[in-house]
């Protein structure tokens, strides 16, 4: 039974359409390559899917650029002129961007100004103004952070010397860290204050071995406790 005759019109359903997309590329792909080996024959096609997806075919004995510098002698056209043209249009627009920028630069530097007029002068000093102002402002946010980091660093290391000098109390009250009495070879212990915050000193009786071997001096010796 021979198959009836599909009446060509844009098929609605998206799902069928990609499908007999997908087939009738592979088949004209088949064509040209069949057209390509039979007849020796230089075949491109570029085709695009409504979804934008590209697919091609060049004939393995030529590439694209090739083929199109042999259509463009063949016709006497040039493809690239009008896309030259406007590669060119834009290179003048970028260059009178920069050199607008160059020449507002020096303005900002004091230069290039006895080409201005009074409103130009006074929207310069403006802008200028707007950009001191925000700088300023972030140097003072700058210098703010700052601030707090040394604030937090010396807070955490006050909080440190707090918790060492507590401690230390702690262990002075602590019967297990305080002076023995050696049979009264300590005279006395004096606290020195402006030694440091935890300095002694012990005063040796003259019959302890480490004062009779020293010199005739001062027998008064510190130790500073270190925790």
């Amino acid at each position: 039974m021979a198959r009836g005759k599909i009446q060509i019109k844009r098929i609605e359903n998206t799902t069928n359409r990609q499908v007999t997309y997908s087939k009738r590329r592979n088949g004209l792909f088949k064509k040209a390559n069949e057209l390509t080996v039979l007849c020796d024959a230089k075949v491109s096609i570029i085709m695009f899917s409504s979804t934008g997806k590209l697919h091609e075919y060049i004939s393995p004995s030529t590439s694209t650029k090739q083929f199109f510098d042999q259509y463009q002698m063949t016709l006497g056209v040039d493809l690239w002129n009008s896309h030259y043209e406007n590669m060119q249009e834009n290179l003048k627009k970028l260059k009178d961007v920069n050199r607008n920028l160059r020449k507002e630069i020096r303005q900002r530097m004091g230069d290039c100004l006895n080409d201005l007029g009074m409103e130009d002068l006074k929207l310069l000093e403006e802008e200028m103004d707007k950009a001191a102002k925000v700088v300023r402002e972030r140097k003072y946010k700058v210098i703010t952070n700052q601030i707090d980091t040394q604030r937090k660093k010396f807070n955490n290391e006050k909080e440190v010397h707090n918790r060492l000098l507590r401690d230390l109390d702690v262990r002075a009250e602590d019967p297990r860290f305080a002076l023995i009495d050696n049979g009264g070879e300590y005279e006395s212990v004096i606290g020195f204050s402006n030694l440091g915050p935890r300095m002694f000193a012990l005063s040796l009786q003259p019959s302890h071995p480490s004062a009779q071997s020293g010199a005739a001096g001062s027998d008064l010796t510190t130790y500073p406790l270190l925790f």
